[in-house]
Formats: structure tokens, sequence, C-alpha cells
């Protein structure tokens, strides 16, 4: 946009220049023309004063000495011609060319001269006649032929004079051009970067409201008003969902314990049976509230960044979830390599992400399915990959996997809330890291995770992360 508004404006400075200089330069050109032909007018009038006695038949010498002083002095060619076109005087320099229609003019008793104007193309010579009559009678006339390129050299200096004051002056255009749509597209500049860091999850961001036109300068301060409403709506709705999980978890349970101890009281086993699933639900919800609390705690992690070891991190999620792997015929294998793996996350965006993921890799591999959780220095960062042995999802599932409470067709009836991938997804995006998922093969789901490293230490030795081996897979040791 700044480049099309310095362009409009150097079009219009330079229609303003090309409609002022034109004139001035074609009146240039005429005045100094005219000074040129007015002085040869003068000098040819005075000559056709001295002509007349030759031309009645008188001797030359007079005139002829003026003719060869003048062209001795100014090397400008003169002539005096009588009325029958023979040449009686003419001085050395005197070159008969282009003068047949200014000698016949000043034999019909009129002075001429030609051309108008000289330009800097033009060729051909300033040709003044002037008559010399005697008693109303032209006897002849005077005739001077001025070589135009003194004419032509200065009227070639008043142009490139006044093509350098045009330069200059859009020169000085161009500058205040940027300098005015730097001014008026500052407050636009600004605003999309603030627009930026806001999306990138800095929320403090605005922008400053006293840059730039008026109208612009109100636009800014709308923006910061709209960005404090806004910012305050997501804080107070995180805040609700965190204050009512937490608020929740106290009545839920009381009504737990209310809900345990009608369970002696029960003798038909299908009151016993109602009541295993009355405290089914019970533990269900707190799942989701659980989970509701995690994910108002993660969406709130913004800026801070910290540094961890995500093979360390690695090899003690799995260590805790292999009790429960165990239980549930599942083998958990960790492949790493023994070099550390530093990442840069926001605080607990591994180990979160880690526990969903081998929650849900555990829960849907089944009895003697298997699970391989991988860790390997990858694109300038860290990845970690969850594999599991599972049904996996379809492509359309894989798409709605992150949406929140959403769960798949066949895996209603399994213990969870729906929000595990998308405590993923917010502790991934708020790491600036991605989350991949794909159908393994030949069965399963992959859930890939990547997170950056940190910034180099400038003493620190490279490592060329795209040929680390990934490690031997190993079986986790029971704790």
């Amino acid at each position: 946009m700044r480049r099309r508004l310095v362009i409009s404006y150097l079009l219009l400075m330079v229609l303003v220049l090309i409609a002022l200089e034109t004139p001035l330069a074609a009146t240039l050109a005429g005045s100094e023309t005219e000074r040129v032909r007015a002085d040869r007018l003068a000098d040819a009038t005075r000559f056709a004063s001295l002509a007349g006695p030759t031309l009645r038949g008188g001797g030359p010498d007079p005139i002829e000495s003026e003719l060869r002083s003048y062209d001795e002095l100014y090397a400008i060619g003169a002539a005096v011609i009588d009325r029958d076109r023979g040449t009686l005087v003419a001085s050395p320099r005197w070159q008969p060319t282009a003068t047949a229609a200014a000698l016949d003019i000043a034999l019909s008793g009129q002075q001429t001269s030609a051309p108008q104007s000289v330009w800097p193309w033009t060729t051909g010579p300033v040709v003044v006649a002037v008559p010399v009559s005697d008693g109303g009678e032209v006897l002849g006339a005077v005739v001077i032929v001025t070589p135009a390129d003194p004419i032509r050299r200065a009227v070639v200096a008043w142009w490139l004079l006044l093509a350098l004051a045009g330069l200059l002056a859009v020169l000085a255009c161009v500058l205040t051009a940027f300098g005015l749509a730097g001014w008026v597209l500052r407050p636009v500049t600004e605003l999309d970067a603030v627009t930026h860091e806001i999306a990138e999850g800095d929320r403090s961001a605005r922008v400053q409201h006293r840059l730039g036109p008026p109208e612009l300068r109100r636009l800014a301060a709308s923006f910061n008003h709209m960005a404090d409403v806004v910012s305050d709506v997501m804080d107070r709705q995180r805040a609700f969902v965190a204050h009512a999980s937490h608020q929740l978890r106290n009545p839920l349970t009381a009504l737990r314990l209310r809900v345990e101890e009608l369970g002696p009281s029960l003798t038909d086993a299908d009151g016993r049976s109602e009541h295993r699933l009355a405290l089914e639900e019970t533990d269900r919800l707190a799942l989701v509230l659980d989970a509701l609390l995690t994910l108002a705690r993660a969406e709130r992690e913004e800026n801070e960044r910290v540094t961890v070891d995500a093979a360390a991190v690695a090899a003690s999620r799995v260590a805790a979830w292999a009790p429960l792997a165990r239980h549930r015929s599942v083998t958990l294998r960790l492949a790493t390599s023994d070099a550390p793996a530093y990442a840069r996350t926001v605080p607990t965006a591994v180990d979160q992400a880690l526990d969903a993921l081998i929650d849900n890799a555990v829960k849907f591999s089944g009895p003697g399915g298997a699970v391989t959780v991988t860790v390997a220095r990858r694109d300038h960062g860290v990845a970690l990959e969850v594999r599991d042995s599972g049904p996996g999802m379809t492509e359309s599932q894989l798409g709605q996997a992150t949406e929140r409470f959403w769960r798949a067709p066949d895996a209603q009836n399994v213990d969870g809330a729906g929000l595990g991938l998308t405590i993923v997804a917010v502790l991934v995006d708020a790491s600036d890291g991605r989350l991949t998922m794909r159908a393994g093969e030949p069965r399963g789901l992959v859930a890939g995770l990547w997170f950056p490293a940190p910034a180099p230490h400038p003493d620190a030795d490279p490592v060329d992360a795209d040929t680390e081996p990934a490690g031997e897979v190993r079986p986790v040791p029971a704790p």
C-alpha cells in the first residue's frame, strides 16, 4: 500500500511538472531565438542603410568592408542581393542556404526572419532579410544567415536546467511521499503487527493510538478497546471454567460418598447394578471436571517458556503408565537414545501431552496390544511419537479428534471426557509446536508431537538432528 501511495503522489507531481515546464521550455526557446533575431534585424537594417549606393550603381567599398569586418568579428555570413537575385557583395562565410523564401519576402518590401523558435532538434540556420528601398522602390535586400548551433546550445542548457529542477522536485516529492505514506500507514502497519501478536497468544499487545491521522488514531483506540474487552471476556470465561470445575468437585465428592453409603442397603441384583452404574457416572463426571480444569490452566499458558529434557520426561511418563499397561495386558515400550533431547515449551506441556496420548493409546490398544513411544531430535527441534495397535481413526475422524467433547462413534462406551486431544492441541500450540495424527501400518494410530529446540549456546557444538538415530526399543522396567 505504501508503494501505491508513493506512486500516486509521484504521478501527480510528474503531471504538474509537465504542465508547468512544457510551456516554460517553449517560452525559453522562443525568447532565446527572439533575442538573436532582434540583434540580426538591427544589424541587417544598418547594412541596408549602407547598401543603397551599391545597389544604385556606386562602388561596393563601404558595405564590403562592413560585411567583412562583421564576418570576422561574429563569424556570421551576410550578403547584399539585388532585385534580380544577384549577389552584389558577400562576406567570406556567406552560404545562400535556405534563403530563397526569406529573400522573396524581403524583395516584396517586408522584413522577415525564420524560424520563429530554435529547438534542440533544429538543423537549419536563422535567416534574417531586410529590404533596401529608395523612395518607395525596393532596390534589393540584405540577408544575414546565422548558424543555429549557439542558440541550440543555449536552449539545451536551459532545458537541462529545467530537467534538473524537475528531477529535484520529483526527488523531494518522493521523499515527502514516503514520509507522508509512512505517517499515514504507520498505525495500519502497527495494527497488523499487533493483530499477529494477539493471534499468536500475546493478549497484552496493544496499538499506539497517538500515531497517524485522526481517523486512524480513533481506529487504533477502538481496536485497543476491543482487544481489552475480548481479553477480559476470555479471562472471565477461563476463570469461570476453572472455578466451576473446582467448585463442583466438592458437591460431586459428597454425592459419591452418599451413593457409596447406599450400597450396603441394596439387596437385589438390579439395585446393586444400578448402584454400580451410578458410581461409574460420578467417576466419569469427576474425569470431565479434571479435564476442564486442566484445559483452562493450559489455555492460560501464553508467554512463559521453559527448557525440558523431552527424553527424560518421556521415560518418566512411560514408567508411570507402565503399571496400567501391564494391568490391561498392553506392552508399553520406549524408543530413544541415551542423549538428552531438549525442547522449549510452556510448563508441563510435554508431560500432559504424553499423559493424554499414552492414556488413549493404552485404552484403545486392548489386551495383547503394543504402544511405542519414540523420542528423537529432528528439524531443529524434538519429535515424539506415540504409536498404538488399536483400531485407529478414519480421515474424517482425524479431522475432528481435537474438538472439545468429541468422541468417536465406536468409543462412546469407553471411559473418557473427549478433552484429552483438545488439551494436547492447546499445549502444543502454546509451545509453537505441531500435533500430527495419522493412521498406523498395518493398523492403529500414530500421534506425533514436535517442539522447538532452545536457542543454542554460542560455544555449543552443533548437532545434526537429521542424522541422529532414534535409539533402541526397550520395554520399560517395572517400578
